[in-house]
């Protein structure tokens, strides 16, 4: 290439447009590379199944004809009076103890404990970035304080808490919100109070305390930015520890209060028919395992997605997928080869070597004979 050729290349380049140059934020970049992990992709689909199916809740029990509360002793219990398994008289996964549509109820009990993960997750995030913020920035005796009220409600037992609660008051869904969130906030605020002490130490924190900005505008606009990746991963993960604790309460007793449905006292009222009516205790379980677990991948994928070195990782596994495939497709070629190359010195060691014969005739097997076995030998492994 000459010089003016470089020459001209360079005044192309330079005289291009800038929107030809678009960079992309963490956001894009972390968009991109959730997209490409298809267990989170999966998970985004099966969070959204559950909540348009909880949404669609009362069009389903209108549909049906079976309301949330709505018993039906004659069509939904047999002779003996347990519940009628799925498909029977018009009950598609069958029927609780005293005849109510499991599938009706299953849906309503989803929108409550969908409301209860994602109202308490979103309050216990706000208070405990708050409560982390202050104590990280701040530091000395503020921090000490602060640091010592999360440690002491890590360590308070919940289920002691919430019976008290429940003695005090009768169970209702605000006492199952207020201990979840109580216990929610805390751990939340400990990983925040982590990471603002890191960042607080950075340069372009002193660059912002050196032209004059305040305590709140640097914790509000430089440091909070920098902590939503992490925040979101564990609101991510938290709304599934809520959604079991709703449930755990509510198993106990001490939690959403019947005959409200929630999948904790269905699976309460369900253990006195476990063996006779198994539809029972597998639906409403099933719903809570895979609304858990449908939670919790997404959680890793997105945690996956906001590191940097995923991406380098995925690129490595592309790189070595495709030399995997160009070796496996190289293969048979090679292969081929090295039986040519083997069946040439097969017939150099044929060719008998210039000069007399030996006398006293052949003398044991011929050199061709062991050399056609041989080869007979390598064509049998080559075809299996």
């Amino acid at each position: 290439m000459s010089i003016t050729e470089v020459q001209f290349q360079a005044t192309a380049l330079g005289d291009a447009p800038a929107e030809a140059i678009e960079g992309r934020s963490q956001w894009q970049l972390t968009w991109r590379r959730l997209r490409s992990d298809w267990v989170a992709v999966l998970s985004i689909v099966v969070i959204l199944l559950i909540c348009a199916f909880a949404l669609a809740a009362p069009a389903i029990a209108t549909a049906t004809g079976h309301g949330e509360f709505q018993a039906f002793p004659n069509r939904g219990t047999n002779s003996f009076g347990q519940p009628v398994g799925p498909g029977v008289h018009g009950f598609p996964i069958g029927t609780d103890q005293i005849g109510r549509d499991l599938l009706v109820r299953i849906l309503f009990g989803a929108r409550i404990s969908l409301f209860v993960g994602l109202f308490t997750t979103a309050v216990a995030a706000i208070f405990g970035v708050s409560i982390g913020l202050v104590a990280g920035y701040f530091g000395g005796w503020v921090d000490t304080v602060l640091a010592r009220i999360i440690d002491a409600v890590l360590a308070f037992p919940f289920i002691v808490l919430a019976l008290a609660l429940a003695a005090v008051f009768s169970p209702s869904l605000a006492i199952v919100i207020g201990v979840i969130t109580f216990f929610s906030w805390a751990g939340i605020s400990r990983i925040v109070r982590g990471q603002t002490l890191s960042l607080k130490e950075k340069e372009y924190i002193e660059a912002a305390r050196s032209i004059g900005a305040g305590p709140w505008r640097i914790m509000f606009i430089d440091v909070l930015p920098n902590l939503l990746g992490p925040v979101l991963v564990l609101a991510t993960l938290y709304i599934p520890t809520a959604v079991s604790f709703e449930a755990t309460l509510s198993f106990l007793g001490i939690g959403i209060p019947p005959p409200a449905p929630s999948w904790g006292n269905i699976l309460a009222e369900a253990q006195d028919h476990y063996q006779t009516a198994w539809w029972y205790v597998v639906f409403p379980a099933a719903a809570l395992l895979i609304t858990t677990l449908a939670f919790n991948l997404l959680g890793d994928g997105i945690r996956d997605a906001m590191d940097p070195r995923t991406e380098r990782i995925l690129a490595g596994r592309k790189s070595a997928a495709r030399k995997r495939r160009k070796h496996d497709k190289h293969r048979g070629l090679d292969l081929d080869q090295a039986i040519m190359v083997g069946e040439e010195a097969d017939l150099s060691v044929d060719r008998p070597p210039p000069g007399p014969a030996p006398p006293g005739g052949s003398g044991g097997s011929s050199p061709r004979a062991s050399t056609r076995a041989r080869r007979a030998e390598r064509w049998a492994w080559r075809a299996s």
